[in-house]
């Protein structure tokens, strides 16, 4: 379930003299909580959503159920239990929705959601009321005469040589770890990673159907499928699977495939050397919805200079020529769906920092924007007949909050305001939208945080923030952190620079083969353009980020010395021929750096882009931030920046987090991490001693 971040004015605070509002604080941190994506009732009544709060004795978060009518016509509420954990709502078809908590699933009835039934839930997981068509797994079809299955296929053992006694005790008193596999580490998963590769661990999957009582296997491919949807006729299931998902050097690529209910296989998708994913039938079982994208191993093979456009495409369901339907639409399609009549395929997308839904005819034709504003829309729920759709609205300057509209987009209703209390008491920055020119002359979007209690008379101190991936995007949505630093007396500036997603295919593979050159030109274009039009301290500016914005940072760093103070890096690379082997994304490398470190162009360019070749230019004080057990970022990439700088007298300081990987988890990890940033940047840039403007 998608996340968005809400406020809700749960715990105590003392409330400011009516009409007058405060910065925002530290301790506002566990006011500011996630809403779950909206769920939008079948009949179009009602909206299901969690909302999770921060628990700061605990170090968890506490979530509940809540419920609003979709009318607007009563407020929300919570229906799950106070003081309990209540996860997983969906709706059933009779009206019903279901619940997790305390061990147990819980059914409510929209009407009178008072009134709780609780299913008791067997060790294994079943609720031992449903039906043998409702168990976790099960894929009954339309007509209801057949459940599919995919069932793990037992491999067969392979014979291994009986070792001694003498050996025995010496594997016995062995500590440590071996493995001879490929892919053994991924972040957030225990060290080594099982072989994905050995049947053992990841099994051959096949399907199954069951009817007329009587079961029959459907496949004998020896592949995993996924994705699996019956044909509305209920004559066939399609799905996807990788057919190389045993090959540890290669990179996943998914193909469609069908198989009807007489066993018959077929392998639909038209080209190997693209990845295909989110098959779905039409409604009227006549054509098949999906989405393609050339795949990782094509890229690297034709040392491609780009990653190639993401597509959603349709195909005769018995196969045949595809029809492209965004070839013309210059962004990334996400969560397409066909309209009940089949006439639309719905889909989801980024422009800009904005986030809208989108539809466009299966026949083909210009795509169509449905919702619009400068705004971030996410979790989108529709109703049964697609008359109505549900999400939540992020933006800048509030957490974010549920709406619902027509499915034309007409009609659109707030249904909650459940942090309104919160920013009515505390004084929220309204970022300025802005849009400059580059180095080279590209049009570039960032947003402009204003310090709080800002006066024109004084001149303040700038943190440029720089966004993860590099192929993501600041867009409109709440951001405590960057908050902070403004409530704290900071110019806050964020970019979308060359190789952020929502910009066009050009701009998305901008950064590719030169990691920082203009991307890093972008984020420089915004700098000067803030500090010419701001009464902005251009010796009092840090850089932050996390991730490809850490590597940003180390990058600004070393290439324009004289333009930073300071800086605060969270998990950010630095030598990209030690990354190679450390971290779990080599694919990173053999696409967008051309290769290996083995291959000497590719090494070249690799050590070129790289901020430790020139640490010894770097001036700035440094805070160096990362998870002890990070495998996308290690934590000796930090190290080696950290060592470089100390040796060249450069002011650093290193923070690790235990037991953390990539992203750094936890309320207490990151209240100590933005307390520990913003104390960095004081001592660095004094933003207390604001001065007079000359």
């Amino acid at each position: 379930m998608t996340r968005i971040v809400v406020a809700i004015g749960i715990v105590a605070a003392a409330a400011p003299a009516q009409g007058q509002s405060r910065p925002l604080t530290i301790e506002d941190y566990y006011r500011v909580q996630s809403i779950g994506s909206p769920l939008l009732s079948p009949d179009g009544k009602w909206v299901a959503f969690t909302v999770s709060r921060r628990i700061e004795v605990t170090n968890d978060d506490s979530v509940a159920v809540w419920l609003v009518p979709a009318d607007g016509e009563a407020a929300a509420r919570q229906i799950s239990p106070a003081g309990t954990n209540a996860t997983n709502p969906r709706w059933r078809e009779d009206g019903s929705l279901r619940y997790s908590s305390r061990g147990r699933e819980w059914t409510v009835r929209a009407e009178t959601p008072d009134s709780l039934t609780a299913v008791v839930v067997t060790e294994g997981g079943r609720d031992s009321l449903r039906s043998g068509s409702d168990r976790p797994g099960d894929l009954p079809s339309p007509d209801g005469k057949w459940i599919a299955v995919i069932r793990n296929i037992a491999p067969t053992p392979v014979p291994r040589a009986e070792l001694t006694d003498f050996e025995k005790r010496h594997e016995a008193r062995f500590k440590g770890r071996q493995f001879d596999w490929l892919r053994f580490q991924r972040d957030g998963a225990n060290y080594p990673v099982p072989n994905s590769a050995d049947p053992s661990v990841s099994p051959p999957q096949e399907i199954f159907v069951t009817g007329g009582g009587t079961e029959r296997q459907l496949t004998r491919l020896g592949l995993r499928p996924s994705g699996t949807v019956w044909r509305p006729d209920g004559s066939a299931l399609l799905f996807t699977a990788d057919s190389g998902y045993r090959n540890e050097r290669s990179y996943e690529h998914n193909q469609i495939w069908t198989v009807a209910t007489d066993g018959t296989v077929r392998r639909l998708s038209p080209d190997l050397d693209y990845d295909y994913g989110d098959a779905s039938y039409s409604p009227d079982g006549r054509w098949i919805l999906y989405t393609k994208q050339i795949s990782t191993d094509a890229v690297i093979t034709r040392r491609m200079d780009n990653g190639g456009p993401t597509d959603l495409a349709v195909m005769p369901a018995d196969g045949g020529p595809e029809r492209i339907l965004t070839a013309d639409w210059d962004y990334l399609p996400a969560g397409a769906r066909w309209s009940p009549d089949g006439k639309f395929v719905y889909f989801t997308g980024g422009i800009g920092g904005t986030n809208h839904l989108f539809r466009v005819s299966a026949a083909g034709g210009r795509v169509e924007q449905v919702t619009r504003g400068e705004r971030r829309l996410a979790g989108f729920s529709f109703d049964r007949g697609m008359t109505k759709v549900a999400f939540a609205v992020g933006r800048m300057e509030s957490p974010a909050e549920i709406a619902v509209a027509g499915i034309d987009g007409a009609g659109e209703r707030q249904l909650t305001r459940l942090h309104e209390r919160f920013t009515r008491e505390v004084a929220l920055a309204t970022p300025e939208r802005l849009s400059f020119k580059s180095k080279d002359g590209t049009a570039i979007e960032g947003w402009l945080y204003q310090p709080a209690g800002f006066r024109k008379d004084r001149r303040y101190p700038l943190v440029v923030f720089s966004h993860g991936g590099p192929h993501s995007a600041t867009g409109y949505g709440f951001d405590f952190k960057l908050q902070y630093f403004a409530a704290n007396g900071y110019f806050v500036l964020a970019t979308n620079f060359r190789g952020s997603t929502g910009y066009g295919e050009k701009f998305l593979w901008g950064s590719w083969g030169g990691w920082g050159n203009r991307d890093g030109e972008d984020v420089m274009a915004g700098v000067d353009y803030v500090i010419a039009r701001n009464p902005i301290d251009p010796a009092r500016v840090a850089t932050v980020g996390h991730s490809y914005g850490g590597f940003m940072s180390n990058w600004l760093i070393t290439q324009y010395p004289d333009r930073f103070a300071a800086a605060a890096v969270g998990a950010g690379i630095v030598n990209w021929v030690s990354d190679y082997g450390t971290a779990d994304i080599a694919r990173t490398k053999e696409t967008e750096f051309y290769g290996t470190p083995w291959d000497q162009a590719a090494r070249d360019l690799m050590i070129r882009q790289s901020p430790l070749t020139y640490a010894n230019r770097a001036r700035a004080a440094t805070l160096f931030i990362n998870g002890e057990i990070d495998e996308r970022v290690p934590y000796s990439e930090a190290e080696q920046m950290f060592v470089a700088l100390k040796k060249n007298g450069v002011p650093a300081k290193m923070i690790q987090y235990a037991g953390q990987p990539h992203g750094i988890a936890g309320s207490w990890n990151n209240v100590h991490r933005m307390l520990n940033e913003l104390r960095w940047l004081n001592t660095w840039l004094a933003p207390a001693s604001t001065r007079p403007v000359p």
